[in-house]
């Protein structure tokens, strides 16, 4: 499985991420009746509950990450991932494991894990 990373956003709607740091798993969970985006991806976290969504807009997409849209059909239901950054207002993940085989598809960007900063900015800022 070609490494696969995603924002991590709405956490202010949630619980907040102070409390996030590097290395923290978390699940993920489609949820193809969401009224607001038939491609939303929930991120939960073991004891917490529900702590944001898989970013899915250009305004939320951080740097090469990939939008629920394009990790939607990578992943089965649900899959795992963990934390590699806290950011503000979120974080960004890589997904570690999956309930099924993921679909081919474009391989995901190349991120250093072991960087002390990662560059911010969405696809859309970076265009104007």
């Amino acid at each position: 499985m070609a490494k696969q990373y995603f924002t991590l956003t709405g956490c202010n709607h949630y619980f907040g991420n102070d409390f996030m740091k590097k290395g923290m798993k978390v699940k993920l969970k489609k949820e193809p009746k969401n009224e607001y985006d038939a491609e939303a991806i929930m991120v939960k976290m073991k004891g917490i509950g529900k702590v944001g969504y898989v970013a899915n807009s250009a305004y939320t997409v951080q740097g090469d990450t990939m939008s629920a849209g394009r990790l939607y059909d990578k992943i089965g239901k649900k899959a795992k991932a963990k934390i590699v950054y806290v950011i503000p207002g979120g974080a960004i993940c890589k997904v570690i494991e999956e309930t099924r085989e993921a679909c081919g598809g474009i391989p995901s960007p190349k991120i250093d894990e072991d960087a002390n900063e990662i560059k911010l900015g969405t696809k859309y800022e970076e265009e104007h």
